[in-house]
């Protein structure tokens, strides 16, 4: 049975001056010719993609696409329309991205993370309420660190990661301290791996780890300060995160370990780094 939206082996079963037939004698789809390889004969088979061209009819290519039916891809934006999105997926004809299964609206250049499903007139179609097409059986313990792609974002629940553009993955709100966008690359450290399967995720090492990485992001912002950064760390969480992208209470941490270090000093309501010589 020849199968819409994958890779597949088939027979070569005729031969046209266009190309050549690919299937049985029963069902069969056209491999133009600038696809057949080279030597092909009758009776060869060929690892093909079918999907529909510009006049909705079946046809076979050895080209390889960037997606496949029910799988999630990065996929990027090269068009709008009247009935949604195009996007790149390595063929020759753009993928639609229908405005309903927009999450956000798009424009041309925009990176989106999609899956590729069959719409209710058979025709391939992309969406980016990809949650029902990523896996829960993810090869990650605890405090791996994993790459994967922000799909959606909740204020209340937090930051969604498709990791590897297969796995679940989530931020929980509470550690989301930096502006994320749909499509953004994050690497993430697995927090922990849920009884459900799904990934629990946070983009900052091991505390240990992160308080020198978080004193070194204090001393830049100093440097950005001329020397003087005009608060401290009694500062409210709202500034303290507009500033340096971190909680108030790895702020603290980073401060404490700092002056420990005696690289600055906190007077007057300011944090002053320490010059060298001083």
């Amino acid at each position: 049975m020849i199968q819409l939206g994958k890779k597949q082996t088939l027979k070569i079963v005729r031969r046209k001056d266009f190309g050549v037939y690919v299937g049985n004698e029963e069902e069969s789809v056209l491999l133009p010719g600038k696809y057949v390889p080279e030597y092909a004969e009758l009776g060869d088979e060929v690892e093909v993609f079918v999907y529909r061209d510009s006049k909705d009819r079946l046809v076979a290519t050895t080209q390889t696409p960037k997606i496949s039916l029910d799988e999630v891809a990065v996929l990027e934006v090269k068009d709008t329309g009247k009935i949604g999105a195009f996007l790149d997926w390595g063929l020759e004809k753009d993928l639609l991205l229908p405005f309903k299964e927009q999450t956000i609206p798009v424009r041309p250049g925009m990176k989106v993370p999609a899956a590729l499903y069959v719409d209710k007139s058979n025709r391939l179609c992309a969406t980016m309420k990809i949650y029902d097409y990523l896996k829960i059986d993810a090869p990650y313990e605890k405090n791996a660190w994993v790459q994967g792609t922000v799909y959606q974002i909740n204020e209340r629940l937090g930051v969604f990661v498709a990791v590897d553009e297969q796995y679940h993955g989530l931020i929980p709100a509470n550690l989301v301290h930096q502006r994320y966008r749909i499509g953004d690359p994050i690497e993430a450290r697995v927090l922990k791996v849920r009884e459900d399967g799904k990934l629990e995720l946070s983009p900052r090492h091991r505390m240990d780890v992160q308080i020198g990485k978080d004193a070194e992001v204090v001393m830049d912002t100093l440097d950005s300060y001329c020397g003087v950064l005009p608060f401290t760390e009694k500062a409210s969480p709202a500034v303290i995160e507009r500033e340096l992208s971190m909680s108030k209470a790895a702020f603290k941490r980073a401060v404490g370990h700092l002056l420990k270090a005696g690289r600055i000093t906190v007077t007057d309501g300011k944090i002053r780094k320490i010059q060298d010589g001083q």
